[in-house]
């Protein structure tokens, strides 16, 4: 269990966690000067069951709240430090506003300097925090009188002491769950261990040798060695503070507020959608106002655009996008506090939805009931109607990282949703059914606008069906009703199975003959002034044939007056999505090695299944699009 302090500047925050621990967090030269904690402290403590109980000390002057805040996110139990003789102070509620905000339910209170006052006085302040303390989530956190100054056996150590063992044996061990996720609050260099780094493990797990980045600089470190709590280990987890040692990158590459984690989670981003509550006592929020964003470790200014109503009223909480001035690591469920542009007064606060969030329609009823769905701990539940509201299908990867969800967790949320899964696509059962209707109805009414065709090309009937559906989807859409017989497909072309269009007799006749010179050479066929010789048929009367059979899938224009036979292009088609799935793209040397002839015939071959959709030129390759199925 993590323990952090809270409280006023001067009230006993670092003396108590020395008499309860041993250890002095103040270790800067300024704060042994002043006498007052500037940057956070640590400090660690065995207890009898063999775990170890943390401690981060925090500043409590308020120009320092920035240094208390990159630590106050990573606690499971705040412990608030109020002095008798002063009572509740400006910064004591600064503090416990900031804990509940941070979500953070368990705690309890060091009445501390209780043996400089009298009894009257020490039971005027009980009365002070218990008001203070009323409505908040730790209104009945118990009290603890103590004079820490007097070391371990100082009074009311003892029995604090024995609240946090039995706190910290209640809460037990965080099963570590989602890819591994530490936000880096420390970094210095230690001789014989490199760079090193510490935070507060927000999720997952991390092992000696693994590889991670710091987001959001990309850098790829791997971990050297690690302590946890401040013991030796192999391993560590979410809610322990965790010190690696990494190799790949120096301390000057490193700073407060970064992440450490898995690489499937690097998402640096520059704004995020979130639930916003104000505090009481403090203005309304009105749209794009200026703010200091602190998440994790991280300080960051910011703007906050308002996607529900005209503003936000003190004590109440609204849906928000947070629009940062760099890249920063968010997730869904980060905690963050917001403070004004001059970092002088907590606003409020909230938690992340989504940290990828649309650029359009971000205030339509549909985005703000998808937001409330985020908000529900249950990642079912916004899977459901994510999956529920694309046509086009959601994109897996991007709701697993948003939602720190492992590929199995994921796999299991998708078969108990009973969502039809397409390569990285999902699609509710009712979007499914729904576009399979789209596909039917578009290809009937294609057969209505062009009675004369043959059928509609394959990625034009995806078009048609849904212009944003992905190729493999559409692919697997298509799949079914051809399976069925409720799709008939004849070379390219896509039909009805009713629907019938022929050459004329004299055409097929004609076509009967000049096929065969096509064939004999597929890969390098006559053009049509060749075949016209050959032949002795006119060259425009053998060209308008040409143009026609092409109609109906039997020939394709690969080149100007170029044609080859639909069963050369479906073998070719088929050559180069070996040569994708061998080299990751086609060229036009390999191909040409292939098939033999000219390299300039391989360049034409390809520059058209570019032109119809089937590759894609990147630079000097073609890489494969479509499937040779959609050649028959």
């Amino acid at each position: 269990m993590i323990v952090g302090t809270a409280g006023h500047i001067d009230h006993g925050k670092t003396t108590l966690v020395k008499a309860l621990t041993g250890i002095d967090c103040d270790r800067l030269k300024e704060e042994k000067a002043r006498g007052i904690t500037v940057d956070l402290g640590y400090a660690y403590t065995p207890l009898a069951s063999g775990e170890t109980l943390g401690f981060i000390d925090v500043p409590g002057h308020e120009k320092l709240i920035h240094n208390m805040l990159a630590g106050a996110t990573g606690i499971d139990f705040a412990l608030l430090v109020i002095a008798a003789d002063d009572g509740p102070m400006p910064q004591t509620r600064e503090h416990l506003e900031i804990v509940e905000l941070l979500g953070i339910r368990q705690g309890a209170v060091a009445l501390s300097k209780s043996d400089l006052v009298t009894v009257d006085r020490l039971e005027q302040a009980k009365s002070e925090i218990r008001e203070l303390l009323a409505g908040t989530a730790l209104a009945a956190a118990p009290l603890f009188p103590v004079a820490a100054s007097g070391g371990p056996e100082g009074q009311g150590v003892h029995e604090l002491r024995a609240h946090l063992e039995m706190a910290a044996d209640a809460l037990g061990q965080q099963a570590p769950v989602g890819g591994f996720r530490l936000a880096v609050d420390r970094c210095f260099t230690l001789s014989g261990a490199g760079t090193v780094v510490t935070g507060t493990a927000f999720a997952g797990s991390v092992q000696v040798g693994d590889q991670l980045l710091l987001s959001p600089s990309g850098q790829p470190v791997r971990v050297r060695s690690l302590r946890v709590q401040d013991r030796a280990a192999e391993g560590g987890q979410s809610g322990q503070r965790i010190a690696l040692a990494l190799a790949g990158v120096e301390k000057a590459e490193v700073a407060r507020g970064m992440w450490l984690l898995a690489p499937a989670l690097h998402a640096p981003t520059r704004r995020f959608d979130a639930r916003v509550r104000v505090l009481a006592g403090q203005a309304p929020l009105k749209h794009w106002t200026q703010v200091h964003c602190h998440l994790g470790a991280e300080d960051v200014p910011a703007r906050v655009a308002l996607l529900a109503g005209d503003e936000i009223a003190p004590g109440e909480e609204n849906w928000v996008q947070i629009t940062v001035d760099r890249e920063i690591g968010a997730l869904c469920g980060d905690r963050f506090i917001l403070r004004d542009a001059s970092a002088r007064h907590t606003l409020g606060g909230g938690v992340v939805l989504d940290a990828a969030p649309p650029t359009r329609k971000k205030r339509s009823p549909e985005r703000l009931a998808l937001l409330a769905a985020l908000a529900d701990p249950d990642p079912a539940r916004a899977l459901q109607l994510a999956a529920e509201q694309q046509p086009a299908g959601l994109a897996l990867s991007a709701y697993a990282q948003n939602r720190n969800l492992l590929p199995e967790r994921l796999q299991a949320l998708c078969r108990q949703l009973g969502l039809i899964v397409v390569g990285d696509s999902a699609f509710a059962p009712a979007v499914w059914q729904g576009l399979a209707d789209k596909l039917l109805a578009a290809l009937a009414a294609e057969h209505e606008r062009a009675p004369d065709m043959p059928g509609v090309e394959r990625d034009r009937l995806r078009r048609l069906t849904l212009p944003t559906l992905a190729r493999p989807a559409f692919d697997a859409l298509l799949a079914a009703p051809l399976a069925a017989g409720l799709i008939a497909q004849t070379h390219a072309w896509l039909h009805l199975p009713e629907h019938r269009v022929q050459l004329a007799a004299a055409d097929r006749e004609l076509w009967a003959t000049l096929q065969p010179l096509l064939a004999a050479t597929p890969y390098g066929p006559p053009r049509v002034r060749d075949v016209a010789k050959a032949t002795g048929i006119g060259e425009e009367t053998v060209r308008a044939l040409f143009k026609r059979v092409a109609r109906f899938g039997e020939a394709y224009p690969v080149a100007h007056d170029h044609y080859f036979t639909a069963e050369a292009v479906a073998d070719l088609a088929r050559r180069v999505a070996a040569l994708n799935a061998r080299d990751g793209c086609a060229r036009a040397a390999p191909l040409r090695d292939e098939i033999g002839g000219g390299r300039k015939v391989a360049i034409h071959i390809l520059e058209f299944f570019d032109r119809i959709g089937y590759t894609r030129r990147v630079r000097d390759t073609h890489v494969l699009r479509g499937s040779p199925a959609q050649f028959g």
